[in-house]
């Protein structure tokens, strides 16, 4: 019995033991199982897209950009192919070695290798590293593959300016996004890498014509090097842009300037359309849309003559006796002065103790507004200026649109200083001073201006007093769709004076060209209206000035404003020589041959742009 009962009880112990490795091995697959639908169903499309990854890489393609043409369609700036250097982070093991053997191979700078490896993004995409790679350069690197995991050349389009310098402020240039633009709201669909308008209608039509990025998926080998394409996903190229300029007429301007430093516009006053805008000394777009080292960048900005500026839209100047015509039509306006009122000139106008010299020093006579115009006196000026007071002579300027901007297509301009009793209260914490509005009279003291301003000033004369935008662009066309989106002239007002003013100024301008200080501007092709002005740079003294041996950055600037025909005007044009002495012998003749090669070209040649489709 008793052994009965011990086979009984080993028996009972074994189903135990069956029984719990039964239910152990039942909950080892059970986890298993649960394991195995935890990482195929529920965390499946994740590791489906890590092994993806592993062999397959997703690379951005840039865009072509649009093309811009001028008005009569001829190429200012087209596209190149070109070689790009790109770093996928996410195949690099060791970088630091990556980025020596870069440098070592290009010549580039370790640290601007560094930088753009560091730039926020996603490892798992390119990062450009250098681009406009020579031939040699994209040989090198394809001999070296093994060497350089994760590095990749791209042929892409770089940007090129068929004309070099020709109208370099205008057009602009291109260049790499920076981590700061990356941060704005109006680049959040780029990367870096991106090429975007750096400055000129690059950067203020940039949404227009930089295009839309696509995508390749490729496969790669261990070293992230490219086996073969997967998909394609193709750029959108941007849209073209057809500029108001004549190109022609642009060059004749640019040349007209030579070394000199200054500016020239040139504006249908019917419509505002820019015909010509040049500034000089000027600068290569196709060197500035290529990545600068730093040392070259500080060469460039620190250069004296100031060759990024535009100074037709940004250069702000006095605009000596050209600032006469404004005054001109807020005298009769005012009722300052009837155009038949006269005033003795004898060279000088006391007020106080002081006495304001004209730059006649034995006078002009008895002269009327007619006279004053075509003479340039200034005693007539200091006199009606004093009588109306600084709030109404900076009132009527602001009429002309002096003091303001006038809207043109172009980043940062500026808008010069017109001013006023509130205004130097603002500006200066003072009052004004009754002796600072007969400087002011003639374009001296607190005024300044900008060439496109004045160029729209007297544009704004011959037009009778309407003003228009000045408008850089005519017309967009769309690359996807064929269509063609012209841009409207824009009205910006009405100056407040009578027909019968403006006739009257008109004559008087044109006298000053026939008989007056600006003979040198008169032409045997078409009738010239202008206003020839002098602005004093520094106050030297009589004597000094006289002399021959004035420093010339201590010389006057030469101002020209003109329009033609007088009896129909279809160009205004406003000419600011730097530093180059008066205006009747330095600018004056400039404007003459600018206002003749446009009738000559627009006679020839009218605007082309596509027909809209």
């Amino acid at each position: 019995m008793a052994t009965s009962s011990t086979h009984e009880s080993e028996l009972g112990e074994l189903q135990r033991r069956l029984m719990l490795l039964r239910v152990g091995l039942l909950l080892v697959v059970g986890l298993l199982a649960v394991r195995l639908w935890h990482l195929q169903i529920r965390e499946g499309p994740y590791y489906r897209d890590l092994s993806e990854n592993n062999r397959t890489r997703s690379v951005l393609l840039e865009p072509a950009r649009g093309l811009i043409y001028d008005r009569h369609g001829v190429l200012l700036a087209n596209n190149v192919p070109s070689f790009s250097l790109y770093v996928t982070l996410e195949d690099v093991k060791d970088r630091e070695g990556l980025i020596q053997n870069l440098a070592d191979l290009l010549g580039l700078d370790p640290a601007m290798i560094r930088k753009k490896l560091a730039v926020r993004g996603s490892k798992m995409l390119p990062k450009k590293v250098k681009d406009r790679l020579t031939l040699r350069d994209a040989t090198v690197i394809e001999s070296h593959r093994l060497d350089l995991p994760g590095v990749m050349i791209q042929v892409e389009s770089q940007r090129n300016y068929p004309g070099g310098m020709a109208a370099a402020h205008l057009l602009g240039y291109v260049g790499e996004i920076s981590p700061e633009q990356l941060e704005k709201p109006e680049f959040a669909d780029l990367h870096q890498g991106s090429v975007v308008g750096q400055y000129g209608v690059e950067k203020s039509f940039d949404r227009h014509v930089r295009g839309q990025a696509g995508q390749k998926s490729v496969e790669v080998d261990a070293l992230g090097h490219e086996k073969r394409t997967v998909l394609v996903d193709k750029p959108l190229a941007g849209n073209d842009l057809y500029l108001t300029i004549d190109i022609k007429l642009q060059k004749v301007a640019e040349d007209l300037l030579g070394d000199e430093s200054g500016a020239i516009v040139a504006l249908d006053p019917t419509s505002g359309d820019v015909l010509a805008m040049a500034s000089r000394p000027g600068f290569d777009p196709n060197i500035m849309s290529r990545e600068l080292t730093p040392k070259q960048w500080v060469e460039i900005v620190q250069d004296e003559r100031r060759p990024l500026n535009n100074r037709a839209s940004q250069g702000q100047y006095p605009p000596g006796s050209t600032f006469k015509v404004p005054m001109a039509v807020a005298a009769l306006e005012s009722n300052t002065m009837s155009p038949s009122s006269s005033v003795l000139c004898t060279g000088g106008y006391q007020f106080g103790k002081r006495i304001y010299h004209d730059w006649k020093a034995t006078g002009h006579g008895y002269v009327d507004l007619h006279k004053a115009l075509i003479q340039s006196c200034d005693v007539y000026f200091y006199t009606i200026g004093q009588r109306m007071g600084i709030d109404t002579m900076s009132e009527y300027a602001k009429d002309f649109g002096l003091g303001r901007e006038t809207g043109i297509e172009l980043p940062s301009e500026r808008v010069g200083s017109i001013p006023s009793t509130a205004w130097k209260l603002k500006v200066k914490k003072e009052a004004w001073l009754p002796g600072e509005t007969i400087s002011a009279a003639i374009g001296q003291g607190y005024v300044t201006v900008t060439p496109l301003q004045m160029a729209s000033m007297i544009g704004t004369v011959a037009n009778d007093g309407v003003s228009y935008r000045p408008r850089l662009v005519q017309a967009i066309m769309d690359r996807t769709t064929g269509n063609l989106q012209e841009m409207p002239a824009v009205a910006r007002g009405k100056a407040h004076a009578k027909p019968e003013t403006f006739r009257i100024i008109k004559e008087a301008l044109a006298a000053v060209v026939t008989e007056g200080t600006a003979t040198r501007a008169k032409s045997s092709i078409v009738t010239i209206g202008g206003k020839t002005g002098t602005a004093q740079v520094a106050a030297l003294g009589k004597e000094k000035r006289a002399e021959k041996d004035i420093p010339k950055k201590f010389r006057d600037h030469a101002w020209f404003v003109a329009f033609a025909p007088v009896e129909a005007p279809k160009i205004a044009v406003a000419v600011l020589a730097e530093h180059m002495g008066h205006g009747g012998s330095a600018a004056a003749p400039l404007a003459k041959e600018v206002i003749e090669t446009y009738m000559k070209l627009s006679a020839q040649e009218p605007a082309v742009v596509p027909p809209a489709q």
